[in-house]
Formats: structure tokens, sequence, C-alpha cells
């Protein structure tokens, strides 16, 4: 029986869970679980790499233990990358919800206006887009030494195997990519060395082998990993609910004409389609609100008290100003006319805000794909949460089918299986 290892890493955690087909079911367990958050050094945020690293490398251990793994791979979030000076790092390595990109975006426009990078990438803005970092990077000299870079899951597979890879589902996020390569118009333009910019390689990709498990790439993009671990029936949109929302719908191609640029919709890429999804804030809210209002208390305490709660404020989740908030707290009461009494009134406002910004996303995406949908799944941790579950059905009028499941876990584990001719059942 061939067991394979998906490490999913997140914002706020990750986790190694060992999955296999067994009486035509996959069946999972997970063995490893660890913190994980940006650390602030120099004024900047940034990830902890070495930490990461060794994580990822007790969890593979403790799972060699346990199992004869066949493969591993690694998903996380996007965006973030390693300069790499030949086998060296180039530390350190920023995190998006760092500022530094502020001051280059107008200059990043003025050389490629965004509605041309829009129609040639698809990539809604945000501004840390890897585009944007890597622009300040040039302009801070970091660029001077670096051979190339890699993505957070590429740079960790790197460190176990040797070998250098770019993952085409991650690398669709960074804002370079067109027409299935890194564009070297745009990187002429913007004046980026080509060296650091290699040919992809999808998803299925088997890279090299590290104490003796074979390493596969997966979409190692992890709300492409979730897509692929829905168990959808139809073609309906989802939302990916962690500490981003990521909402969106498959589609055969890019949509990249002017009210998708308006909506700042995405087109990314998926395991033989595209996604086109919005990102849009998540249980980030939720989570810093809990941490700083009451940090010892249970949320299935907090979520009890929140059905209790009548408070009615509503802010714009998407505002910059709960994007890296020294006070979630002072953020939400500058935006409330009327300020919230108590740590459930807080989160009430939070769950209710987030399914309003669905309802937005839905509405936008509905108009702009010409199709209309009855349904919405929803995956990830925020599925566990009935409030927010009841008040997205509520405000949306879809039929919302949670699924509290590791989606990208599966994802990831359903592109190894496939990759080793596994037959997955429907």
């Amino acid at each position: 029986m061939k067991r394979y290892l998906a490490i999913d890493i997140g914002a706020s955690s990750g986790r190694h869970i060992v999955g296999w087909l067994e009486g035509g079911a996959l069946q999972t367990e997970e063995v490893y679980r660890f913190p994980n958050g940006v650390t602030e050094r120099d004024g900047h945020l940034v990830w902890d790499m070495e930490s990461l690293l060794r994580h990822v490398q007790e969890g593979i251990a403790i799972a060699q233990e346990r199992f004869e793994i066949e493969s591993f791979s690694i998903d996380t979030w996007a965006v973030d990358y390693v300069l790499m000076d030949g086998k060296q790092e180039i530390w350190p390595c920023y995190a998006y919800r760092d500022d530094r990109t502020e001051a280059v975006i107008p200059q990043v426009h003025e050389k490629v206006p965004f509605s041309e990078l829009y129609r040639k990438t698809g990539i809604q803005f945000q501004p840390f887009n890897t585009i944007y970092q890597l622009y300040a990077d040039k302009l801070a000299g970091r660029l001077d030494h670096a051979c190339g870079f890699l993505m957070v899951p590429e740079y960790l597979l790197y460190k176990l195997t040797g070998v250098k890879s770019h993952e085409y589902t991650n690398a669709t996020t960074t804002g370079l990519v067109s027409d299935g390569a890194y564009s070297s118009e745009i990187i002429a333009r913007l004046g980026l060395p080509r060296r650091l910019f290699q040919p992809l390689a999808q998803p299925g990709t088997v890279i090299g082998k590290y104490k003796g498990s074979k390493a596969v790439l997966c979409a190692t993009h992890d709300t492409a990993s979730a897509v692929e671990g829905i168990p959808m029936e139809g073609n309906v949109p989802y939302i990916s609910s962690g500490t981003w929302s990521l909402l969106g719908v498959k589609t055969e191609k890019p949509l990249t004409n002017a009210k998708s640029e308006g909506a700042n919709y995405s087109n990314e890429g998926g395991v033989g389609y595209n996604r086109y999804q919005k990102n849009i804030m998540g249980m980030w809210l939720v989570n810093r609100l809990k941490d700083e209002l009451a940090p010892d208390t249970p949320f299935r305490v907090l979520d009890q008290a929140v059905l209790e709660s009548t408070f009615d404020g509503l802010v714009d989740a998407n505002d910059d100003a709960f994007r890296a908030p020294k006070s979630m707290k002072a953020a939400f009461d500058a935006a409330l006319s009327e300020t919230p009494q108590t740590a459930a009134d807080y989160l009430r406002c939070a769950y209710r805000s987030l399914a309003a910004s669905y309802k937005r996303a839905l509405e936008e995406l509905e108009a702009n794909t010409g199709e209309t949908y009855d349904r919405l799944y929803i995956v990830g941790g925020g599925a566990k949460n009935v409030f927010l579950n009841e008040e997205t059905e509520k405000v949306t009028g879809k039929k919302v089918i949670a699924l509290p499941i590791e989606a990208t876990a599966l994802g990831n584990l359903k592109i190894q299986m496939q990759t080793a001719k596994e037959e997955l059942p429907c």
C-alpha cells in the first residue's frame, strides 16, 4: 500500500498529513503540526525560513518512522520568495504583509501601466504581489548578486533535494507570467535580471528525492491545491477560507476584460484550468481580534457568545486598514460609528462583514462570467464556523456547502497519487 505525505503550510500553522487509498477511499492521518507566523526584524515583517525548514524536516522524519513514504510535496501561501546567490540565500525572506512595496508600486506602473499588466497576466492588484516585491529588491540593490529566486515551497523543496524549480500555479501569482511562461517583455521593461527567471514546471513533476522518498511538485500554491481537493459536483464557486478568503470558480481561459480588472478579479493557474478568483479578507480579522481581546477564551465559548450578541455594525472587511494594523480592535473602532462592547460583538461584526464581502464578490463573479450559481462550496478552517456559514447563506442567497476538510492537503495528495498512477475514487 503506497503512502504519500502532504506538507501544507499556512501563514499561521503547518501540518504533515499522510494519505493512502484503502477500500476504494482516500484515508488520511495527521502526523505533525507546527506553528508559523511573521517575525519583525529591523522594522520589517519577515518569515523565519530556518525554523520552517526544521519543522518540515522533523515532520518528514516522523512520517518516515511510521510509514514507508512513496512521495511527498509541499504547498504554502503564494507571492513570497527567497533570493538566491548560487547556493547561498540572500536574507531576509520578506512577508507579504510588510509595507516595503508601497513606495515602488507607482514606479512599476509608470513602466508598465496596470491595465496592461492585467491584460497580459490576468493577476489582480495586491500591493504585495511578487512583481512589486522584486522591483523593491531591485531598487534596494538586493538583486545585484542574485542569480535566482525560489517561491517559499520551492525553496523548502530545494533545501531537501538540491533541485531548484518554478512550479506553474505558484508562478502565476507573481504577476509576471503570461501565456504560460515568465514574460520576457515585462521583465525587460522593469529592468529585472533575466537570469532570475527559469522555465516553469507543471504539477506532478518529480524533482528529486529526500531520504528515499520522491519529491513531487503538487500545485504548490495552496489555493490551487485546495481547489483540486474539493469534492465538487459540477463547476460552482468556492471559497478557500483561511487567513485569506479565496473566492472563485474554474474557467476554461482567463477573463481579462475591463469588468474583471475593475472588480480586481485574478486569473491564476490551475491543474488544467484557469482559476478566476478574488483574494479577499478572511479569518485574519477574527484571529487577530481574538488574540487581542480574548486570548485565553476557547473559540467554542466565544462563538456561543456571538450567537447571543445583537451588535449589527459592519466594516469593509477588505479595507487596507485591516491588512496589518498594530491593533485590530483599534482599526475596527475607527471604522465603526458605534463601538462594540464585548469581544463577541467584535467577532460578530467581523463574521458579518466577511459574509457581506462574499456577497459583493459573488455578484461581481456572476456579472463577469455571465453565469448564475445556486451553490457555494466553503472549505478550510473558516468552513468550521457555523455562524459565518449561516450568515453567508443568508446574505448571498446561495446554498452553502461547508466542508471542514483539509482540502489543500487532499489536493496535494491527489496530485501525488495521480503522478504515481494510483486510481483515485470519484
